[in-house]
């Protein structure tokens, strides 16, 4: 028979078995963990995003280093 995997939530560095919290405290801990599933999708978007930004920025970069050497050689 194997044994059933015990929800522990660890406050303080206490340890407490979730079934025996009362509900405004599991309510609590379910806020807590949603929230904390809400900043990881948050940070995948951030990281998504500041990757397109860099690669935007280095196209810019790239077309201004194009056009400048498109304008020296039209000069020369």
């Amino acid at each position: 028979m194997s044994e059933e995997q015990k929800d522990i939530i660890v406050i303080d560095g206490t340890e407490y078995e979730f079934d025996t919290l009362e509900d405004k405290q599991k309510y609590i801990v379910n806020q807590i963990r949603d929230l904390n599933v809400k900043v990881a999708q948050a940070q995948f978007g951030i990281d998504q995003l500041r990757t397109a930004q860099s690669a935007f920025t280095n196209m810019l970069v790239s077309s201004v280093k194009e056009e400048s050497v498109d304008t020296n050689q039209d000069n020369a």
